[in-house]
């Protein structure tokens, strides 16, 4: 208040306090009822009907993996139900008692989880402080979800709901959500009659049945329309729909794909580009029953959608679908979770098998909807394949790294449309090698990998940044070099002065493409930023496929074929010309399940294999990881079951380097709790395995250690990091 508001009114009261305030202070003394204190509702009554709150608050931790009991005050009656956001006093103490109420403490939030009549606590309790939305987010159906995945991932249920309720805005709770719309007419089954059992899954879904299958798609863009029929097969039913994909390109296919069948605001878009605003709104039709079906990324798996009847998951082998966020959940994971809650129907889809949709196969857990060898045939591309033998008698390969093969292809197909080349890194550093024995080129200094930085041909060390002179091959004596693996940006160069008069286009991390028109022109991609050409693409050139297949990586050999299959399954069919041309040994077997077109059976083997060497996903498996001697004492204080195995610990990349849990940032992803330590320090890692049946056991065991180490305050340079099922465990 300012001077001059201060002396409005004329004069001063007494002690020369404001006349309007003195009279305020007057008013409270006589007032009947006392003044309850703001937020700490001090002499307040309580509620006369169940005056006692269960409160999760967002702590985080697993020692607080709990729930609170608080007093709920008369006043918030009436918006202090279930599912509610609410904001709580927490940390006070049992001293600070005043008029049977606990006061102080910081204020916090939480999600009010149930009213009770009694509270199991003895001592006073502190009254929430204050109702944040009478929007009741947290449901029952959720709520058992988050609780169900926090413990088979060894997290803490704050944790997920922070991945499963997405943040409030005001103005979109405010907006008045419409009706639901009718249920829809069971679709026809269109292209899902080129499968075996593609027309059987539909009917089931519009007879209110809950089939599970694992699909495996063929080549081309009708894979969104299929997925779009499916939904529409379970609306007809009078149920809802879930549809997670990895990355905003598919969401948005799949979105436009159930707009043409359905029509305009059935169904709702959940991705992270929509903005916080736009993205709960479409949330909260999606809670308040409005709208029956969804589409989404990662996040989306936790929709709250009614009565669920169908959970679609597409191309699981994608890294995206594991969240990056304790406690890590994978979206195949979790959707098996509710398939099996909620007994609705459940579709994994993909244009390639990943080992675990194998092992749900093989399980009798679902069917397999797959298309005949002709109808594979008909649709994809012919798979050309040049290996070391081709590339030792190839003249150009030698000189300019592309064999004469890839050349003429893409010659031949430029004449047509568009033709993709696919290379496995990004950016203008490759990393060089030896161009007679193929030996990697390294510091003399401290071994790092020299790079070329630009087109001047200088090297440089790559860790140690000193630059390098004179170079020549420890192991055989060349002195010429090759590049390993040459970016995107680099390739586009090269091309473009091989194709001058050719358009040439970057699909990568710093611009990702859509579409590319169906004329002619080389589009240079990254894997997984491949763009839909109009029409398809004539031909496409994978490139490098030995650096896929060399990383040091259990999954090295499915991932290599998935992003293979991926690039080629948007070229046009071999009946019009399609060819795909791989830099790769012929005889390995992903190359050889490339060329087959056969994905599942490349998953069938490698399951087969880890069946027999105990890896998962036949074994349930867990990475603990940290500063040397925080391992070495959480092993100690851990009780394992019985029969689990450790193996390691062994020295890892640093916290912030890639790896499998390796650190709080593993997967490329940020930690939430706690703050990730100096990345200096020297972590190593353990593998935890046990067989199937004790995965349970095991999460359960290693989430009570460290509960008990962080309930004795341990400190942060000595915590540890928890990953259930790795991605990547070398």
């Amino acid at each position: 208040m300012s001077s001059e508001d201060g002396t409005r009114g004329g004069g001063a009261a007494g002690d020369g306090e404001p006349e309007q305030l003195a009279l305020v202070r007057e008013a409270v003394r006589k007032a009947k009822v006392p003044r309850a204190k703001p937020r700490t509702w001090r002499g307040a009554a309580l509620a006369k009907e169940l005056p006692v709150a269960r409160v999760l608050v967002d702590k985080g931790v697993l020692h607080l993996d709990r729930y609170f009991d608080y007093a709920v005050p008369e006043e918030l009656d009436a918006v202090a139900q279930p599912g509610v956001r609410v904001r709580v006093r927490f940390g006070a103490g049992g001293r600070n008692v005043r008029d049977g109420r606990r006061e102080g403490g910081s204020l916090i939030d939480g999600f009010l989880v149930e009213r009770v009549a009694e509270s199991d606590y003895s001592g006073p309790l502190a009254a929430l402080a204050q109702v944040v939305s009478p929007e009741r987010v947290l449901g029952p159906e959720l709520l058992g979800l988050a609780r169900a995945v926090a413990d088979r991932y060894a997290g803490s249920l704050a944790d997920v709901l922070q991945l499963a309720v997405p943040p409030r805005h005001g103005r979109a709770e405010a907006a008045r959500t419409g009706e639901p719309a009718p249920p829809p007419v069971a679709p026809e089954p269109g292209s899902w009659l080129r499968y075996g059992r593609g027309e059987e899954f539909l009917r089931a879904l519009a007879a209110g049945g809950a089939p599970r299958a694992v699909w495996t798609a063929l080549p081309g863009p009708e894979w969104a329309e299929e997925i779009a029929r499916a939904v529409q097969a379970t609306l007809a039913s009078g149920r809802g729909a879930l549809v997670v994909v990895p990355a905003g390109r598919p969401a948005a296919r799949v979105d436009e794909a159930l707009g043409q069948l359905l029509g305009e605001g059935r169904h709702a878009l959940l991705t992270a580009d929509a903005g916080q605003e736009k993205r709960y709104r479409e949330w909260l039709a999606v809670r308040r029953g409005a709208v029956r079906a969804v589409v989404g990324t990662r996040a989306a798996m936790f929709a709250p959608v009614r009565d669920l009847g169908l959970v679609v998951v597409w191309d699981d082998g994608d890294a995206s679908h594991s969240d990056d966020n304790a406690p890590f959940p994978h979206v195949r994971e979790v959707l098996e979770l509710r398939a099996s809650r909620d007994k609705c129907g459940f579709l994994l889809g993909g244009w390639t098998c990943t080992v675990e949709a194998a092992q749900l196969v093989e399980s009798g857990w679902a069917a397999p909807i797959v298309a005949g060898r002709e109808q594979v045939r008909a649709a994809a591309p012919l798979v050309r394949t040049v290996g070391d033998a081709d590339l030792a008698r190839d003249e150009a390969a030698r000189a300019a790294r592309l064999p004469s093969l890839a050349w003429q292809v893409a010659r031949d197909g430029l004449r047509d449309g568009p033709v993709l080349v696919q290379v496995p890194r990004r950016g203008y550093v490759p990393r060089m090698a030896c161009a007679r024995c193929r030996e990697p080129a390294r510091c003399r200094h401290c071994a790092g990998p020299l790079e070329a930085r630009d087109g001047t041909g200088a090297l440089r060390c790559g860790w140690c940044g000193r630059e390098e002179g004179g170079w020549h091959c420890p192991e055989c004596g060349g002195r010429r070099l090759r590049a390993q693996v040459v970016g995107a940006r680099r390739t586009a160069e090269e091309l473009g002065r091989a194709f001058p008069a050719v358009p040439v286009r970057t699909s990568g991390r710093e611009q990702v493409l859509d579409t590319v028109p169906g004329t002619p022109a080389l589009v240079v991609s990254t894997p997984g930023a491949e763009p839909v050409a109009e029409g398809g693409y004539a031909a496409a050139l994978l490139l490098d496929g030995w650096a896929m297949l060399g990383r040091p990586d259990l999954r090295a050999g499915e991932d290599a074929l998935r992003r293979w299959i991926g690039a080629a399954a948007l070229v046009r069919s071999q009946g019009v010309g399609g060819t795909v041309v791989v830099v790769a040994e012929p005889t390995l077997r992903p190359v050889q399940a490339l060329v087959r077109w056969d994905p599942v059976g490349h998953a069938v083997r490698e399951l087969a294999e880890r069946a027999e060497l105990g890896f998962p996903p036949v074994s349930r498996m867990a990475a603990v990881s940290g500063p040397v001697e925080a391992v070495v004492d959480f092993l100690a204080a851990v009780e394992l079951p019985p029969d689990a195995e450790v193996l390691g610990p062994v020295p890892v990349a640093g916290p912030t380097g890639p790896g499998s849990g390796a650190g709080p940032a593993a997967g490329g992803g940020r930690a939430r709790r706690p703050a990730a330590p100096a990345t200096a320090e020297q972590w190593e890692r353990a593998l935890i395995r046990v067989p199937p049946g004790s995965g349970a056991a095991l999460a359960g065991a290693l989430k009570r250690a460290q509960a008990a180490r962080m309930a004795r305050g341990v400190p942060e340079g000595a915590r540890v990091r928890i990953r259930m099922d790795p991605l990547d465990i070398g």
